[in-house]
């Protein structure tokens, strides 16, 4: 086999030791979590220079070996899309892996596509087609075959030279210090443990709730929230969130109105109706001056759609120029509020440098942007 499969403690510490001397190690994981609120580890994959292994950690009972080498500060853990496993991890430690290097960000940066899949990027940088045979593969079965574990580890295995080859050219191009803002942002335990009262937030369709609406929603939204977790089980086998948005639109305070919306059967009617009632009249109570607030309703007029589309188009010129995704640098609800006076990725760093400058010349009238012959080009006016 050409990695190894560490189902034993021992095992586990022998690996660790011998990782422990890397500069880095590339990681990823593999876990379900179709039937809970918390993603259930399955397997974890790593890898340095000599050695790529699978270790499994549901064998393992202990695997603080594991956590110790993944929050060694010397060693730099090397990713790709990296949020959810980092996420596991700090579930089970309470701790993020750092120094992290996300591969998926490093390559938008690098104009080798914007969220990248993992798969197409070994195909880009290594001509190397994966295998997608297993990829749907119900990773808490065991015993795993051999196919199914060297799948895994090819997730680890190909993620080395992609790493190396990177880097080599992040340094030529003098972009490797860009990144670690948005590596530290990975890190920050913050984005991996929301506050419950911020769930209403992330509710597709809050857009259309105003005013007592959108206080009905934050307390529903903190309810489902705390008992998706202690209970671990999703969000949407306790309520939908169309179910929410619906409940909100229509403000029942009666179990006859509850019955009457799509989505409530007769057993989450029995398990919750009384508790939803509860929560809209508690919400109704609320005076007005604590009935939450969506940021960024912005509505803009005509002259500042039409400037937006100016500075969308100026924004893309930069980022052709310099051979990077136009996203990386910001989206263009980004830009919109960096427009606005607001927040945005544009205001700091690398980002403001490279065209957030640029921009808020061109907004003042310091800039100005010709058209001659087909190109596009600026000039201080």
């Amino acid at each position: 086999m050409s990695y190894l499969y560490i189902e034993t403690e021992s095992a586990l510490q022998e690996l660790c030791a011998q990782l422990s001397h890397s500069n880095w190690i590339t990681l990823d994981t593999e876990f379900i979590r179709e039937e809970s609120y918390y993603p259930q580890l399955c397997l974890v994959q790593v890898a340095n220079e000599e050695v790529v292994a699978c270790i499994d950690p549901i064998a393992i009972t202990d695997l603080s070996p594991l956590h110790a080498l993944l929050h060694n500060p010397k060693i730099t853990k090397v990713l790709h899309a990296a949020r959810q496993d980092l996420e596991i991890f700090w579930q089970l430690s309470g701790q993020v892996p750092a120094p992290i290097y996300d591969s998926q960000i490093a390559a938008a940066l690098l104009g080798q596509g914007e969220q990248i899949g993992y798969g197409n990027l070994v195909q880009l940088m290594l001509n190397i087609e994966l295998d997608k045979a297993h990829s749907r593969t119900d990773w808490s079965q065991r015993p795993l075959s051999p196919e199914q574990l060297e799948y895994a580890a090819d997730d680890v295995r190909h993620l080395r030279e992609i790493y190396k080859q990177q880097i080599v050219e992040l340094e030529k191009l003098q972009r490797l210090p860009w990144l670690n803002e948005d590596f530290d942002l990975l890190t920050d335990t913050q984005l991996y443990d929301p506050p419950s009262e911020d769930s209403w937030r992330r509710i597709k369709g809050n857009q259309r709730l105003k005013g007592e609406q959108l206080a009905i929603l934050q307390l529903l939204a903190k309810w489902r929230e705390d008992l998706a977790r202690e209970r671990n089980r999703p969000r949407r086998w306790i309520l939908a969130d169309e179910v929410l948005i619906e409940i909100c639109r229509l403000r029942p305070l009666s179990t006859d109105k509850l019955k009457r919306m799509r989505g409530l059967n007769d057993k989450k009617l029995q398990q919750y109706g009384q508790t939803i009632i509860s929560l809209v009249e508690q919400a109704k109570r609320l005076p007005k001056g604590q009935w939450p607030i969506l940021e960024n309703r912005n509505k803009l007029n005509i002259q500042q759609e039409a400037t937006l589309d100016v500075v969308q188009g100026m924004l893309k010129l930069c980022a052709h120029n310099h051979k990077i995704s136009p996203n990386s640098l910001a989206t263009r609800k980004e830009l919109e509020a960096f427009m606005l006076q607001q927040e945005s990725p544009l205001r700091h760093g690398w980002r403001h440098e490279l065209c957030g400058q640029s921009i808020e010349k061109l907004l003042s009238g310091e800039l100005c942007i010709t058209i001659a012959e087909g190109k596009i080009t600026t000039a201080t006016g």
